[in-house]
């Protein structure tokens, strides 16, 4: 029997989860489009730093919190790049990634 989810992490995983699922939207409209600045690769580093996270915080891992503050970093960062556009998907993914960076950053705490 495995153990249950730490309940300390719902909130973070859920935002992460968010994130994650609006990142790969994102991506998927971008398709075939320019863009003026480090947007969508912003969305591919927090694709990867998100799908570690919530598998971090899963495994109930010693370094989850640690992981959650670069994931922090990196959404902040991808926020900026995205919010920058005037796309709806690229402002959708701009809130779920400052909403993520804050859930995670309030986790790590």
């Amino acid at each position: 029997m495995s153990a249950p989810l730490n309940v300390k992490y719902l909130d973070c995983l859920e935002a992460c989860q968010r994130c994650l699922i609006d990142c790969k939207v994102f991506l998927a409209k971008m398709a075939g489009m320019e863009s003026m600045n480090d947007c969508p690769w912003c969305c591919i580093q927090c694709i990867e730093v998100l799908e570690a996270s919530i598998g971090l915080m899963a495994a109930d891992s010693k370094f989850a919190a640690e992981h959650c503050q670069l994931c922090a970093k990196v959404c902040e960062y991808c926020a900026e790049q995205c919010e920058a556009h005037d796309h709806d998907h690229c402002q959708r993914c701009a809130e779920s990634c400052r909403e993520c960076a804050e859930a995670c950053r309030k986790m790590a705490a």
